[in-house]
């Protein structure tokens, strides 16, 4: 029995497709496909019943997968445990986060530990879709805002702040809002807006709430261009604190309106629940959680500086 090929047929059985097996394993669709025909045909049985939009395992497919599956994770353990009795550790981590947390937190974490760690790969795919981590291969996820898969074991890392920035030299060219209502006039830099205009909903650290619609010359769809305009000085913009902790620590950026901010999100490291988990990716979790808690301290700093 050709082992590549009942790997093959239990990846389309998690993936759920044939499409998604390919882009996990690097390979044609065709490939696939044709390893799991030559498996039902080696066996004599048809493992999947396939139609145009769905897959679904026969009773012989479910039985036979059952049993696979196991054998399977406790090769792959084997190997990991033969693997990592090297006194190096090498191999590939894959990770993946949201494009402005993994560009501005990840970004420097993943430089440090390739320097401390050569031999390990770390693979970073930076998408604002949630990932599918098993299906797609991936060790680790940093993710914010609520988490919707249970299965998943979740690290707490912090919380994430979104308030109203601008760089120092706009303020002592305009002026800081004094009032929420101010921001109706001044320039701001806008995210994703609707029809040129914004509408910021912001709440106070006592618990009032007010509502202003803004608009601006200047808007994208990505927040680190809102970022890097802000900083130039062209307006206003709604940025979260960890993209400009350490130029408010500096004096380059001014937090306006500080007693008013957007509705925090969580920040959680998140990854599957395994009976074994290869060691590279144990010490590249634990340095990356290290390496975010430096973040949020960062964060916190900046915020103890303005009260």
């Amino acid at each position: 029995m050709d082992l590549n090929r009942v790997s093959a047929f239990a990846r389309v059985v998690r993936a759920g497709s044939f499409t998604a097996a390919a882009k996990a394993l690097g390979l044609p669709k065709s490939s696939i496909s044709r390893s799991v025909a030559q498996l039902e045909q080696d066996l004599g049985i048809r493992l999947l019943h396939r139609t145009t939009r769905q897959l679904h395992l026969t009773d012989a497919g479910a039985a036979y997968y059952d049993r696979v599956a196991r054998a399977l994770v406790d090769i792959d353990e084997a190997t990991v445990v033969a693997t990592d009795t090297q006194a190096e550790l090498r191999g590939a981590v894959r990770v993946t986060a949201p494009p402005d947390l993994g560009i501005w937190a990840l970004g420097p974490i993943v430089r440090r530990f390739v320097r401390k760690h050569p031999r390990i790969r770390v693979e970073v795919s930076l998408s604002n879709r949630i990932v599918d981590l098993a299906a797609e291969g991936f060790d680790l996820a940093l993710r914010a805002g609520a988490l919707r898969d249970t299965s998943l074991i979740a690290r707490k890392v912090g919380s994430i702040t979104t308030a109203l920035y601008a760089s120092r030299k706009y303020v002592e060219r305009h002026g800081a809002p004094d009032e929420v209502k101010d921001l109706e006039r001044r320039d701001c830099v806008l995210f994703r807006p609707v029809d040129g205009k914004s509408t910021w909903e912001l709440r106070r650290h006592d618990g009032a709430e007010e509502s202003v619609s803004v608009t601006g010359a200047i808007a994208s769809d990505d927040m680190s261009f809102v970022r890097k305009v802000v900083m130039a000085g062209a307006g206003i913009g709604m940025l979260p604190d960890f993209l400009c902790a350490r130029e408010e620590q500096s004096g380059r950026v001014v937090r306006v309106l500080p007693e008013w901010s957007f509705r925090g999100a969580l920040l959680h490291v998140v990854y599957p629940s395994a009976r074994f988990v290869p060691q590279r990716v144990v010490v590249f979790r634990e340095f990356m959680l290290s390496g975010l808690a430096h973040v949020e301290r960062q964060c916190e700093a900046a915020r103890a500086a303005r009260t």
